[in-house]
């Protein structure tokens, strides 16, 4: 299971990412962070910027709100989801799951 946490601004969503895959997707879940690969390399913040449109694309909501709190550099990541509830967002990301 996924170890989502809230904040008085949304929803906080661990990500373990992998660039320079062969495509985007979600790959699963691991060690409570949700999988994902994308193509982009990890240079100048392309590859955040990937992860940032597959997320939205998963969530159903505009890029705008989600945002990037830590890990910009590093492999685990965490992303702020605003403008969703906590079951909200544990729905939709188990949907992407199954997909």
């Amino acid at each position: 299971m996924i170890e989502l946490d809230t904040t008085d601004s949304g929803v906080v969503v661990p990500v373990k990412a992998h660039a320079s895959a062969r495509k985007n997707e979600i790959r699963g879940i691991h060690a409570g962070a949700l999988r994902v690969s994308v193509t982009q390399a990890p240079e100048k913040g392309k590859a955040n910027t990937a992860i940032v449109a597959l997320l939205a694309a998963a969530l159903g909501v505009r890029r705008s709100q989600i945002e990037l709190l830590s890990g910009s550099t590093h492999p685990q990541k965490k992303f702020l989801i605003t403008d969703l509830t906590l079951a909200e967002v544990r729905s939709r990301l188990e949907q992407a799951l199954d997909a």
